[in-house]
């Protein structure tokens, strides 16, 4: 599996397991056009851009290209990396007709197209060593529970706070909320943001 320092945007769910499956790195998907009003995705995205840098990887359709000219627009130009699937004629698996423009999207091409556009995008490949280096300080479930995070009565009401401090959507999932803070903090970040809330 390929591991990357950038977080990928892609446009729906489909696209994000497809990717999840291939690159060991957050993937955030914007819910097609969704992106414009969702205000909170929005600032996710910027703020994960900040921190980590972005690789957008929509489909290669005008949609695709709405959404990418719409992202670069919110977030540091400095801050994005561009991946680009060639347009092939065809139809995902689970649809029933093909796309508007008939052009296959990132869930429909084949693992090894989307693992040389990530190649060719310049994302910042990871060696096994930095890979340690960012295990030993990341952000797990388990980490989550001796935290407080879960499995206590007032674990989504400290949940709540954290996102709300660190600005980010209060309707995160766990999960989502483990990979959203794993793009903006370490462990010991996230302990030092805990004990500033407990003590306000």
């Amino acid at each position: 599996m390929l591991k990357i320092k950038e977080a990928i945007i892609v446009e729906g769910k489909y696209d994000k397991m497809k990717v999840k499956s291939l690159v060991d790195t957050p993937v955030i998907a914007t819910n097609g056009f969704r992106v414009f009003k969702d205000k909170e995705k929005q600032n996710l995205i910027r703020q994960v851009a900040i921190s980590r840098g972005v690789l957008i990887l929509t489909d290669s359709d005008s949609a695709g290209f709405v959404i990418r000219n719409f992202l670069k627009g919110s977030v540091p130009c400095d801050k994005i990396k561009n991946c680009y699937i060639p347009e092939i004629k065809g139809k995902e698996k689970r649809k029933d007709t093909p796309s508007k423009e008939g052009f296959l999207g990132v869930e429909g091409v084949s693992d090894e197209i989307i693992i040389n556009a990530v190649k060719q995008s310049g994302a910042t490949v990871l060696n096994s060593n930095d890979n340690d280096e960012v295990k030993n300080n990341e952000i797990t479930k388990t980490l989550f529970f001796q935290l407080g995070l879960t499995g206590t009565e007032n674990s989504k009401l400290l949940r709540t706070e954290l996102l709300k401090s660190l600005n980010l959507p209060v309707y995160l999932t766990t999960n989502a909320m483990i990979e959203a803070l794993n793009c903006l903090l370490t462990a010991d970040e996230l302990e030092n943001k805990l004990d500033e809330i407990k003590n306000k």
